[in-house]
């Protein structure tokens, strides 16, 4: 008889942070058999892009991308819960007058929509994201309240927090540094302010043979691969989006190098016998 069959459950902010943060991730479940679940809490409407997008409708296009993004990587199910991007700037985006910002929704509202899913699914495994939302988008940070919220409200067994070793992440930026001229606006140094230190890392999973499929889910947002002006200093990986461009001109070698693990924290780790390599490990 082989290995059980799990459920994965991905939460995420906006369509892109799957293929930034846990690509390689969904890929490696899916492809051992396991049911691969992506849940966006944004359309991402208010990313930056050219004009030109912004005029046929940014949300519904980024909601596109996701679903190419989804394809690639195995995941048989994409749902949005229905807010709206809260943006990047120094403040959050005007109120819309039908769709809430996601920064502003209260979170027991938008947990029983992500339970109602996890329940649905029967989830073991929902990936998430630190309390610092990894580099501090107000919208990263409230996947991890709901994401926290919502695995309690459902009885999820397990919630993995989608990170990236401080050191890590700023070596990754200066390699890119070698090969691209980052614009003025982008602060390189804020990556060692962000995500998680080394030491809290519980688990370091192994994507390399899935590195393939991380490069489409890459390349399927690429909307975010355009102009679009800054954001505001500091803003990390949102500034402008560009920076997954710059991912996808890393020559293959290199690429494989720097994306070819991906990292979380468990809330209830370390564990005896150090750092896992699997997410599904430890289940009942």
């Amino acid at each position: 008889m082989g290995a059980m069959s799990r459920t994965l459950v991905a939460f995420h902010a906006h369509p892109d942070d799957e293929a930034l943060l846990t690509a390689g991730t969904m890929a490696k479940a899916a492809a051992e058999g396991h049911r691969v679940v992506l849940v966006l809490a944004t359309n991402g409407g208010a990313g930056l892009a050219d004009d030109d997008l912004r005029r046929i409708g940014l949300g519904q296009l980024r909601l596109a991308e996701a679903a190419r993004s989804a394809a690639a990587l195995g995941v048989v199910r994409v749902e949005w819960l229905g807010y709206a991007d809260s943006g990047s700037g120094p403040e959050p985006e005007p109120d819309l007058p039908d769709v809430t910002r996601f920064c502003r929704a209260p979170v027991e509202e938008a947990a029983e929509r992500l339970a109602a899913i996890l329940r649905t699914e029967r989830a073991d495994v929902l990936l998430s994201y630190d309390a610092a939302g990894g580099y501090g988008h107000r919208d990263h940070r409230r996947v991890h309240e709901v994401g926290a919220r919502a695995a309690r409200i459902a009885g999820t067994p397990r919630v993995l927090e989608a990170t990236v070793p401080r050191d890590t992440i700023a070596r990754a930026v200066r390699l890119a540094a070698r090969v691209y001229r980052f614009p003025e606006e982008f602060d390189p140094t804020s990556f060692e302010r962000a995500f998680t230190a080394r030491r809290d890392i519980t688990h370091r999973i192994d994507v390399r043979r899935h590195v393939e499929a991380k490069r489409s889910a890459m390349r399927a947002h690429a909307s975010q691969a355009t102009g679009g002006g800054a954001s505001a200093p500091g803003a990390g990986v949102q500034t402008g989006d560009r920076t997954l461009a710059v991912f996808l001109r890393i020559p293959r070698p290199l690429y494989d190098l720097v994306f070819g693990r991906e990292w979380y924290r468990d809330p209830s780790g370390p564990f005896r016998g150090g750092v896992r390599r699997d997410v599904f490990e430890g289940l009942p």
